[in-house]
């Protein structure tokens, strides 16, 4: 088994700069501003022979009192599952309150812990040491994380217990589910639900989330990876600069995602901020789902209204199935595991060119490619060319004049075909080349003397 080493400590002591540097990634948000995480960040970390998973928690700080106490669950549960735990404290600041609160919660787990002197730099190491004594802890080590300083030597010193070379299994395969969605629609509480524990902060307030979260889960001996990202909101509306690099993590999420699932807010319907994530989603190529949350709250009437405006405002994506779910109460949402798993199949499958072809003949029969500048293109073949999304590659001559809408037709007619649910198909053209393209026929004697005796007749005509 791979070590679990958390790491524990007050906002804004270096948590997620000493998780990027362990990992070696920029999973975690970093910004001179307490509070950014929220969430259990997981990573794995390698230095020398030691591998080991690192886990990034929120701050502890006392403030925003009903929120702050859905972190400190979030820290218990990193606390629980961890092997090591790594105390961080701020040796500029020195030790305070809050670190003595939190040493007491550590200790009461009763696991391996270090305390961990970040932003060492510019200060005294030894006064800073002995004024963390207090804290009560044997074992101290000393960083300056942003620096990547002293971290060779932390790893080596909490995990000389652990062998050297540990081998784990390989991650086990499975779909990577991106949920997404403006602020508090209720994405967090879904992937709770789905989970069937508290993994991620959900709570009554927009913004709550920050990082784009990966959640590992198991269903029907099935693997799957949850992503909870952060709200999207309009652009003109974002202007904290730790919000605009949620958003980029966010739309970084779709792109690294096999499955999105959108969440709309039932009481608001189908918005344009909801309609332009639809649009980038299509514009990625990723297999999509359609949740609608908080449906148990609408009254009857609300509901037809509602269901009308989404099949209006949603016929561009008529090949996505929607769901009207409760993530609160659960109704709905083992319904929206079947389409999730209909939809990563579907990205993945496989076709054999001649089917591809029979549909692009049996297309072309029922709707010709219009003219363009009086000539008519011609589609010839057709072969799959990618999978995630499903990538359709037809060969013919004249393609590039194809008009959008007949594009859009193929595209349409090879979902229905294929039968396939929740994922786009992206239609790719090929023109091929003409190989007497610039070059003269050289005519024969005997062709020569026929063209002379047809030029002398014609000039005889006049």
């Amino acid at each position: 088994m791979i070590p679990v080493i958390a790491l524990i400590g007050r906002p804004n002591v270096g948590k997620s700069t000493l998780f990027n540097a362990l990992t070696r990634t920029r999973d975690a948000i970093v910004a001179d501003e307490p509070g950014l995480t929220r969430d259990r960040q997981y990573g794995v970390g390698k230095v020398g022979q030691k591998k080991f998973i690192i886990v990034d928690t929120g701050g502890l700080s006392g403030e925003q009192q009903s929120l702050d106490d859905l972190m400190a669950r979030q820290t218990l549960l990193a606390l629980q599952e961890a092997d090591i735990v790594l105390f961080m404290v701020d040796a500029r600041t020195g030790i305070n309150s809050g670190d003595e609160v939190i040493a007491s919660m550590v200790r009461k787990a009763g696991k391996q812990t270090t305390v961990v002197l970040n932003k060492i730099d510019g200060v005294n190491p030894e006064f800073a040491e002995a004024d963390f004594f207090a804290l009560g802890f044997s074992e101290m080590a000393m960083v300056a994380a942003s620096q990547r300083k002293g971290i060779n030597p932390l790893v080596e010193q909490v995990m000389r217990d652990f062998p050297d070379d540990v081998e784990s299994d390989e991650e086990p395969e499975g779909p990577s589910i991106a949920i997404i969605g403006r602020p508090n629609v209720g994405k967090s509480t879904l992937i709770n639900r789905l989970v069937g524990e508290e993994r991620v902060v959900a709570f009554d307030q927009p913004g709550t989330t920050r990082d784009s979260i990966p959640v590992p889960f198991e269903r029907h001996g099935k693997h799957y990876t949850l992503i909870d990202t952060a709200g999207v909101r309009r652009r003109g509306k974002v202007h904290e600069t730790v919000e605009k690099f949620s958003v980029i993590k966010t739309l970084d999420a779709i792109e690294k995602a096999n499955v999105v699932v959108v969440v709309v807010d039932a009481r608001d319907g189908i918005t344009d901020q909801d309609l332009t994530l639809l649009g980038y989603v299509l514009n990625s190529g990723r297999s999509l789902a359609i949740a609608i949350n908080k449906w148990d709250g609408l009254e009857p009437e609300q509901r037809e209204y509602n269901k009308t405006e989404l099949h209006r405002r949603l016929n561009f994506v008529d090949f996505a199935n929607q769901h009207f779910i409760s993530a609160l109460h659960g109704t709905g949402v083992g319904d929206l595991m079947k389409s999730i798993d209909q939809a990563y199949a579907s990205a993945f499958k496989q076709f054999n060119t001649k089917d591809l072809t029979d549909l692009l003949e049996e297309a072309v029969f029922k709707h010709n490619p219009p003219m363009q500048n009086g000539r008519k293109p011609k589609l010839r073949y057709a072969h799959q060319g990618g999978k995630n999304p499903p990538i359709i590659i037809i060969h013919g001559s004249r393609t590039d004049s194809l008009a959008e809408s007949y594009k859009r037709y193929l595209m349409k007619f090879y979902i229905k075909k294929l039968k396939l649910m929740g994922t786009p198909v992206r239609i790719e053209f090929k023109v091929g080349d003409n190989p007497f393209a610039g070059k003269r026929n050289k005519l024969t004697k005997r062709q020569q003397s026929k063209k002379k005796r047809m030029m002398k007749f014609v000039k005889k005509k006049k």
